[in-house]
């Protein structure tokens, strides 16, 4: 009984390296290329907004994709294609009015038979916020999930979701 356990535990390890790939390696090991995630080549860098009690005020936030990549845009060339949207959660007595999404380039790619509205390089998502009159003054957070989808000049990466907060300042 102890070599069938100790036989499983030693089979079980063995799956667990094999399962890593090669030791030090940065690349598969099957010759294909990298796998991109999509919200691996978006960062986002909120800025904080600032807003009075009863009144309204815009959240500005910046959004910078990798160089030899897009997003598409807001709203998308096709029905099929994500969109790249901003969902903000309501908080403390914050909500949000509307979002505005930038004006998208419009590019040509060989996958596609019609030029594409996509976001590339720096570009700025921003959302007029609402505080309640009753909203408690200071530094408050709202969470948020920005989902896009990456694509370079061949193909498109599957969509991913990036969590992101929003620093509002209450006065």
């Amino acid at each position: 009984m102890v070599h069938k356990t100790l036989l499983a535990f030693l089979l079980s390890l063995l799956a667990i390296s094999c399962s890593r790939g090669p030791a030090n390696s940065t690349e598969p090991s099957s010759g294909e290329p990298p796998r991109i995630a999509s919200v691996d080549v978006v960062q986002v860098t909120p800025q904080e907004a600032t807003i009075t009690r009863g009144e309204s005020g815009t959240a500005v936030i910046p959004i910078k994709i990798s160089a030899g990549y897009h997003v598409n845009a807001n709203p998308p060339t096709y029905s099929y294609l994500k969109p790249t949207e901003i969902e903000l959660q309501p908080s403390d007595g914050i909500t949000v009015e509307f979002l505005t999404y930038p004006d998208p380039v419009v590019k040509t790619f060989a996958f596609a038979e019609k030029p594409l509205a996509v976001y590339e390089g720096d570009t700025i998502i921003k959302a007029t916020l609402k505080a309640d009159k009753s909203s408690q003054p200071g530094k408050h957070n709202l969470s948020a999930k920005l989902r896009v989808q990456a694509c370079d000049d061949k193909v498109c990466y599957a969509p991913g979701v990036r969590d992101v907060t929003i620093p509002v300042n209450i006065k």
